[in-house]
């Protein structure tokens, strides 16, 4: 595994990146709470055929957190971040895994140049309004009644011990022991800053106006059909089984595998996971 800082328009930028420089890239951006941090263990499982690059997205992980005056810490702006940092690495064409935040992110960049995405891993990340699951309640009444309050709940969601649910509070009981808490015992002390917590409710607020964007995202996949190969783990109240199936309405085609896991499936199914990326990469891009 190789490690990089580069400078992304004034954004000190940490990434992630193993297998040889010439091979088909897969490029990884994360979700909410973690960072390139969650791919530690899936990047190297393909380093002997693909390039993978995770980069932390601002205010993440070892990345600057540039202020909000500079920076626009919502989806569309890291869209454009993401899309800036490809450039920077000269990632002509990719393919694409899609997970949480980095969902509506990695397909807002997909959007803006549809041609260069090679295929599509889709692994609990939501599009798909009718789908959403129990646990988007919550978010659901502050965005149609925000009080101080409800917002004082979604900055206490923003701690140790909500990211601790946020990895192992839905699975069954005998998966918690495969979930390591490096997970949120590492990802809290780089998040616990005023402005980075700040963010990270901001996003969970930016989460309503990113429910418009859902029928685009759908466009995206109907129209332009890019390879797609779906592992989800349903144990998850955000993104149930049902978010999952969704996705064959506009990818008929698409691979769709149903794991005994939940939201961060790559740490209780990695190497079934592996397999099936291996498996649909080696099917689908040269």
């Amino acid at each position: 595994m190789r490690h990089h800082t580069i400078d992304i328009d004034g954004i000190d930028t940490f990434y992630r990146e193993e297998g040889p420089a010439d091979a088909p890239v897969l490029l990884l951006p994360h979700g909410y709470p973690s960072s390139s941090f969650q791919f530690r263990h899936f990047m190297p499982a393909l380093a002997d055929r693909w390039r993978t690059i995770a980069p932390d997205l601002p205010g993440f992980g070892y990345s600057g957190t540039p202020d909000p005056d500079d920076f626009a810490y919502s989806f569309a702006g890291y869209a454009d971040f993401l899309d800036r940092f490809a450039a920077r690495l000269g990632l002509s064409s990719f393919a694409l895994y899609l997970h949480d935040y980095g969902s509506q992110i990695g397909l807002r960049l997909a959007m803006k140049d549809p041609g260069r995405i090679t295929a599509l891993i889709i692994q609990n990340g939501d599009i798909y309004e009718d789908q959403l699951g129990p646990k988007y309640g919550t978010l659901r009444e502050h965005w149609k009644h925000p009080t101080p309050d409800s917002r004082r709940a979604l900055a206490d969601a923003v701690s140790e011990e909500g990211f601790r649910h946020e990895f192992v509070g839905e699975v069954d009981e005998r998966l918690v022991e495969l979930i390591s808490p490096d997970l949120w015992k590492l990802s809290w002390p780089l998040i616990d800053r005023p402005v980075r917590r700040q963010v990270m409710v901001g996003l969970m607020e930016g989460l309503k106006e990113n429910l418009e964007w859902f029928p685009r995202y759908q466009a995206y996949l109907r129209e332009h059909q890019p390879p797609a190969l779906i592992v989800w783990g349903p144990q998850d109240g955000y993104m149930p089984e049902g978010a999952a199936r969704a996705y064959l309405r506009d990818l008929p085609k698409a691979e769709l595998h149903l794991l005994d896991g939940g939201h961060w499936a790559l740490e209780t199914n990695l190497t079934e996971i592996v397999g099936l990326t291996r498996d649909f990469l080696d099917r689908n891009v040269s």
